[in-house]
């Protein structure tokens, strides 16, 4: 069972792909958007590459739980991925998932431009294994 995580951002779409067992999260690639028709064609090869059973896509609710025009975005990002090719969609509250990024890479001592590089990338892991962490759980 392989499960893509994405962070979906205006500029930037971070991607994590779960090993076949569905227990660990690896950071795949950093898929700089151009326009919504390329975006979705992007994730709909590497869902296709890697025979992907679902999508975890990380919703940026405010801390007060409320939804605001990023997670707009990323809900018609969504829409768009559904209609172009029925992906299994999970929408995740990746609340703080950034936050934790920018941490962990800051524990790690990357440089200001290494980070900028591969936040997304790493938030990208911190949604999906915060999925898989739950079904496992479960």
């Amino acid at each position: 069972m392989r499960i893509l995580g994405l962070d979906v951002g205006s500029k930037t779409i971070g991607v994590a792909m779960s090993d076949p067992l569905g227990w660990t999260a690896q950071g795949i690639t950093t898929i700089k958007r151009k326009n919504f028709k390329e975006d979705i064609a992007a994730v709909k090869k590497m869902y296709d590459e890697n025979h992907v059973d679902k999508i975890v896509i990380g919703l940026p609710k405010n801390m007060n739980g409320t939804l605001g025009h990023t997670a707009e975005m990323v809900e018609d990002f969504c829409e768009r991925l559904k209609r172009e090719f029925s992906p299994e969609i999970i929408m995740w509250d990746e609340r703080l998932t950034t936050v934790a990024a920018h941490k962990a890479m800051l524990e790690a001592d990357l440089s200001r431009e290494k980070r900028k590089k591969i936040v997304d990338k790493i938030a990208a892991i911190y949604i999906l294994q915060g999925y898989l962490d739950r079904i496992s759980n479960s």
